[in-house]
């Protein structure tokens, strides 16, 4: 395992707001979040469902819009739009997964580095995730065939693959047993020591001991520590 990084990238948010209209009213999913989670850091974001958790990685990685507040990355993508970045620069993994479904496992894997042009140079390292988060024997299933779990790891994969500046995972050991998912916070621990800003939502509290940090979440407002 590699040492970790001096910080020189990550992001920050300053009062970060999103509001949604439901029916006659208007919900604050986000209330004016603060954070900031540098490179090379591991930060585990916890709190009940309904919290906001998922609209503030939708509006961390550039699906949505804050309606009000700042957002900025650090370092080399400081000068750029989340809309604008790459598999390299940022990857999610979302709760949905959305894996292509007529794409092998190997190949929805792989895709980062087929739409960057670099499948030939990063194959060894696909199968090298596939083998690593037990995948291997699967890599010539379409998710249809795969059981959620091992999707799950397929798409934890293939954001890991191009070794991304900021890794941002919700709920990403949510349908797997303890050993795969002891597996997974290795690897994500490792992204981290190597260079990586990681955010992750997670109700695991296995998560929360190999986090470098915990941020708690309620009511759309994020504040350090556990929660008690």
């Amino acid at each position: 395992m590699t040492g970790r990084v001096q910080p020189t990238g990550g992001l920050v948010g300053r009062g970060l707001v999103k509001r949604y209209r439901r029916g006659v009213e208007t919900v604050s999913a986000l209330a004016g979040v603060d954070l900031r989670v540098d490179a090379g850091e591991f930060v585990a974001l916890v709190g009940p469902s309904g919290s906001g958790k998922s609209t503030l990685l939708a509006l961390l990685c550039g699906w949505e819009t804050a309606d009000e507040g700042e957002l900025r990355y650090l370092g080399p993508l400081g000068d750029r739009r989340p809309e604008t970045f790459g598999w390299r620069d940022l990857a999610l993994v979302p709760q949905a997964l959305g894996l292509v479904g007529d794409l092998s496992l190997a190949d929805n894997v792989l895709l980062p580095a087929r739409l960057r042009g670099t499948a030939g140079t990063e194959g060894p390292r696909a199968r090298a995730l596939l083998t690593d988060f037990g995948l291997a024997h699967l890599a010539d299933r379409y998710p249809s065939q795969a059981s959620l779990g091992e999707q799950q790891r397929a798409v934890v994969a293939r954001a890991l693959l191009l070794r991304p500046a900021v890794l941002l995972a919700d709920e990403p050991t949510a349908h797997q047993d303890r050993g795969h998912a002891d597996g997974l916070l290795d690897a994500v621990v490792e992204a981290a020591r190597g260079g990586a800003a990681v955010l992750i939502a997670t109700h695991d509290e296995l998560a929360w001991a190999r986090a470098d940090r915990v941020l708690s979440m309620r009511d759309g407002v994020v504040t350090e520590g556990a929660p008690s």
